[in-house]
């Protein structure tokens, strides 16, 4: 999963154009005003109120964010990237603690318990990552600017006038935002807080994918090339071309001056080591990182010795699995054969498309057999965006949202076919769609009843462990028929098990970025293209790949615990359901849940 947007109501916020201007004092009054309500109200309101007061101070403090849950408000604005407004959120990130505590925890029931919890420890965390300076890291060859400003021009809303009014609002105050990113980039510069040299080699040219001569061809104008049918003809010509005039006179320059500064100052003076740690107190940041991407307390080198134990033993599947398709070779040598033998590949990106389209069509109707309840929200299948097809990773999955009437959407890589194998399909489909990303995700926002914070955001090791758990459900939801395939599904769970162990290793424990490209290749089927990606993105992300692995081996202990204590009366559909709905949980909470509920089914 890619979207990095995991972070009350209309009346609290008033009326939308109090999003025009973020004023400390307006939330201030209230969060004051909870406090003010003691013995007023009962605890459960004030903790409520509390949570919807500082939901809408993050929805005007982060407008994309809004954008993206189908918030109101906030579509004409991006972030405000100013110096002032960094201090200001930094001086405000502890906001919520005081209010906090002034709630009795004891007179709440069990869901708000754990609601006051995950409020507390996602503020401490926040407090505590902010001695960081992470805006100054402002792009990657996975986001930043270059590419997150055309994803965010596709999920607006864009039937009406008025919508298309919000993207050329947004897209007027376009050209500032991109000065600002320069500002940060530039001040990082000088601090030698700056992405890898190496992994910025493609995003020059990621940049000028988002400006070509002719404005309608631009990523970034996409909601004017093709005019919905309610925008009338003359309203919609008046539009387009007011969106073609602002971008030929203002945004094109601001992003050529993002590819100026990129290329002729940035690129070439960015630190040349890969470490987090060697960035200024970046053993801590690194140390952070882990903690809150695995919602563990696991150190670097635990984190390290878990995947080595996991590679070992995935090994011995792999060879089981070997043995059955009749390869004769070494495990390596039949990691050649995956990559090289054109029978394992598509030479049309259309039929790469239709054929993971096929699968997940394939495995919706079987999702009743190990679920009980399902999602309303639906999915599609498309390409990777070409403006950054090159540098992303093989998929992705971006969130839907019923308030913004937007499907969620599993992205497929179709650049370079010879490094997309047909038998990685199955449990790519089954992670970043259903029963993974999408299933889960979409559950969590449809729980009405929890607040908005622990609908729309979570943690990384429930999201990614989740997902990585999916692939596993292949054979129970008939897929991974071919030795092939479930071949690909040992190469995937390898991949996160060899992520534990590279990305501990290039952070913390002193590998350099071509060891960890080697060990991947010694140990995994993947494409040396994908391996390279995926390495570069472990460099930019650290702490984010340790989730996957983690979180997927709590949820198959607690599946195994559960089988164990249950017996006969251990129903799968129950178990999953179990898992999904209390949102996206620290992994401690997750066993804690499982176990109580084993208990009660036990007395049940």
């Amino acid at each position: 999963m890619r979207s990095k947007l995991r972070l009350l109501t209309a009346a609290l916020l008033g009326s939308a154009a109090f999003f025009v201007s973020v004023r400390a004092d307006e939330f201030d009054a209230r969060y004051q005003a909870v406090v003010a309500s003691k013995g007023k109200a009962s605890e459960t309101e004030r903790l409520h109120a509390l949570f919807k007061a500082d939901w809408a101070y993050t929805m005007a403090e982060y407008p994309e964010y809004a954008t993206y849950v189908g918030y109101p408000g906030g579509d004409t604005r991006w972030t405000d990237l100013s110096p002032a407004a960094i201090a200001r959120r930094k001086q405000l990130a502890s906001r919520g603690l005081p209010v906090l505590a002034t709630i009795d925890r004891s007179q709440l029931n069990a869901v708000d318990r754990v609601s006051y919890d995950l409020f507390k420890r996602q503020a401490e965390e926040e407090v505590e990552g902010d001695r960081f300076p992470k805006e100054l890291l402002q792009l990657t060859q996975m986001d930043g600017i270059q590419q997150d400003a055309a994803q965010m021009f596709s999920v607006m809303q864009g039937a009406t006038s008025g919508q298309l009014e919000n993207h050329l609002a947004r897209l007027q105050a376009l050209p500032a935002q991109v000065d600002k990113v320069i500002a940060l980039l530039r001040d990082g510069l000088a601090k030698g807080i700056t992405p890898p040299q190496i992994t910025l080699r493609d995003v020059p040219q990621q940049v000028l994918n988002q400006i070509p001569d002719e404005p309608l061809k631009s990523p970034l104008l996409q909601g004017f090339a093709d005019l919905p049918p309610t925008v009338s003809g003359e309203e919609g010509l008046r539009l387009r071309a007011a969106a073609a005039k602002v971008y030929t006179a203002e945004v094109r320059p601001a992003f050529q001056r993002l590819h100026a500064f990129l290329s002729e100052n940035y690129l070439p003076a960015a630190r040349t080591s890969i470490a987090a740690s060697d960035l200024p107190d970046g053993k801590a940041w690194y140390a952070w990182r882990v903690k809150t991407q695995t919602s563990t307390d696991l150190t670097p080198q635990q984190i390290h010795d878990i995947g080595l134990a996991e590679v070992k033993r995935i090994h011995a599947e792999m060879e089981r699995i070997k043995a059955q398709t009749g390869f004769k070779g070494t495990l390596k040598e039949f990691f050649v054969h995956l990559r090289s033998d054109p029978k394992f590949y598509f030479t049309d990106k259309e039929d790469l498309l239709r054929a993971y389209r096929d699968i997940a069509k394939r495995i919706d109707p079987q999702l009743m057999k190990l679920f009980k309840t399902l999602p309303r929200s639906t999915y599609g299948v498309i390409p990777v965006p070409t403006y950054a097809e090159k540098s992303q990773t093989t998929a992705y999955y971006n969130g839907g949202s019923q308030g913004a009437g937007r499907p969620g959407y599993f992205y497929a890589n179709t650049y370079e076919l010879n490094t997309r194998p047909k038998w990685e399909m199955e449990p790519l489909t089954l992670h970043e769609a259903v029963p993974g990303h999408h299933l889960q995700i979409s559950l969590a926002q449809e729980m009405g009843d929890l607040p908005e914070f622990r609908r729309y955001g979570g943690y990384t090791a429930f999201v990614e462990g989740w997902g990585l758990y999916s692939e596993s459900l292949g054979e129970e939801l008939g897929l991974y028929t071919d030795p092939y395939a479930k071949f690909g599904q040992l190469t995937y769970e390898m991949w996160r098990a060899i992520r534990l162990v590279v990305d501990t290793g290039m952070h913390s424990l002193g590998w350099t970025r071509q060891q960890a490209i080697d060990f991947f290749l010694e140990n995994a089927g993947k494409s040396e293209h994908d391996i390279v990606v995926e390495v570069d993105r472990y460099i930019v992300w650290p702490g984010q790949a340790l989730a996957y692995k983690l979180g997927e081996l709590k949820i198959k202990e607690l599946r195994a615990y559960a089988t164990k204590e249950l017996g006969s009366k251990f129903d799968v559909r129950l178990f999953h359901d179990e898992v999904l709905r209390n949102g996206a949980v620290p992994l401690s909470v997750l066993d804690t849940y499982i176990r109580e509920w084993v208990a009660a089914q036990k007395k049940g």
